[in-house]
């Protein structure tokens, strides 16, 4: 009986995960891109428009980290089926052209998804660079300013970016701190599932094992069944013999025999009762044979 390879229904959900990942790297690009920032890596404006912006990036960058995660652990549920179709090749019939095909498939994928990932973390490094840099920044001597008159609308220019820097600070921290959160119960959650998978597979080389057992005991009991069907076949002949003897019975007779005893001995004539046994001595010859 051949069985339906577990490749496919894999693929499936990873060229789905793959196409919905691709749209969020695009997004995740495109704000990139588009971000307006200061040597510092702050935004110049304080304008809202500016903050969400910022807000939509740091929330792309982490659906984007947890679907490429997700697909790691599909393309490695991918290695292990095509581990199970190689041990079981005449269950699925497949051949090795199919199994190259499909490990190539899943080397594209690992390489889309290095690509992907190498961009996030570069992006990340920077983040972090930047934000080493600005307190050495803070603490470098101010221009002075060519025209005294522009001062105090510097001041107050500076007053109110002021307040938008913390929150933007105190925002960027809060979600850092949730993402190495999220990084720690991501790493627990694939240890479960490791630990998961190894149980399963355990389970399924018992049931491999039981079903085993079991068909070599249905032969058994068919090999028992067809003895004992031999034997009641034996048995039934061998009544059926004996009943036709009995039939064939004449009762001795109750009155005194006269004649001699060199007439009974010259009579050659076997009687019922030794036909009887002779008949059933042969049947238990027979069904010993």
């Amino acid at each position: 009986m051949t069985l339906e390879n577990p490749f496919f229904v894999v693929k499936d959900e990873v060229c789905k995960a793959l196409n919905k990942n691709r749209g969020l790297y695009g997004r995740w690009s495109e704000l990139q891109n588009v971000a307006i920032t200061s040597p510092t890596g702050i935004p110049l404006s304080g304008s809202a428009t500016a903050i969400s912006r910022t807000e939509e990036l740091d929330w792309t960058t982490t659906e984007l980290r947890k679907a490429l995660r997700s697909i790691e652990w599909d393309l490695d549920d991918l290695e292990d089926t095509i581990c199970i179709v190689e041990k079981n090749p005449t269950k699925f019939k497949i051949d090795n052209k199919e199994l190259t095909v499909q490990r190539s498939f899943i080397e594209q994928a690992r390489e889309e998804v290095k690509i992907m990932k190498d961009k996030l973390n570069l992006s990340r490094s920077r983040d972090r660079d930047s934000t080493a840099r600005q307190p050495l920044l803070d603490n470098s001597p101010a221009r002075v300013p060519a025209n005294h008159g522009t001062t105090k609308y510097s001041k107050l220019e500076n007053e109110i970016d002021s307040p938008n820097r913390q929150f933007l600070s105190d925002t960027m921290q809060q979600q850092n701190s949730m993402m190495r959160q999220q990084d720690e119960q991501l790493d627990m959650i694939g240890e479960t599932v490791g630990t998961l998978k190894t149980v399963s597979r355990q389970i399924n080389s018992e049931l491999d094992e039981q079903a085993v057992m079991l068909d070599e005991f249905g032969n058994e009991l068919e090999t028992t069944d067809s003895k004992l069907d031999a034997t009641m076949k034996k048995m039934a002949k061998v009544l059926h013999m004996s009943n036709g003897n009995y039939n064939n019975y004449i009762p001795a007779p109750t009155t005194p025999v006269t004649s001699s005893v060199t007439d009974l001995v010259s009579d050659n004539k076997p009687s019922s009762l030794s036909s009887l046994s002779t008949t059933i001595a042969n049947c238990f010859l027979c069904s010993n044979d």
